[in-house]
């Protein structure tokens, strides 16, 4: 059964970067702008990388593959992006400040998540159900 749970916890996970990086890749006009104006050095180049860090680290996690290298690559997407894209300090609008804010926080809730599927994978690698590639990739023995 917990392999169950990790596995659709890695698809809902995983898509939202999936998503994200294939959006930073085949809308990346758009998003570097954004980077753009929100300071981002090289933001076309930036973005394109980000993009692709996105799309490598969500498809580790939900294959399963390298999903240690994979969370480190979401998080070292995230924590930059909290600070450079989502600097809510010194917004004059409530509004704008509060919307930044939440993007802020998601970003760096979400990197804790990335550093805990880290551990897990880490500590528990022969326990990463259902990925490609690995022998007897079903349901792990219980913990």
């Amino acid at each position: 059964m917990g392999g169950l749970v990790l596995l659709i916890g890695r698809i809902v996970f995983s898509f939202f970067f999936i998503y994200s990086g294939f959006n930073h890749l085949t809308k990346l006009s758009m998003y570097s702008q954004y980077a753009g104006a929100s300071g981002v050095p090289a933001p076309t180049v930036l973005t394109a990388i980000s993009g692709l860090m996105l799309l490598a680290g969500g498809l580790s996690i939900l294959l399963g593959v390298k999903p240690q290298w994979g969370s480190l690559l979401i998080a070292a997407f995230l924590i930059p992006a909290a600070f450079m894209v989502h600097k809510f300090w010194g917004i004059a609008d409530p509004m704008l400040a509060a919307n930044q804010a939440a993007h802020f926080w998601k970003n760096i809730a979400l990197t804790g998540a990335c550093l805990m599927l880290f551990a897990l994978a880490t500590m528990y690698p022969s326990r990463w159900p259902y990925s490609i590639g690995r022998a007897g990739a079903g349901a792990p023995p219980a913990l």
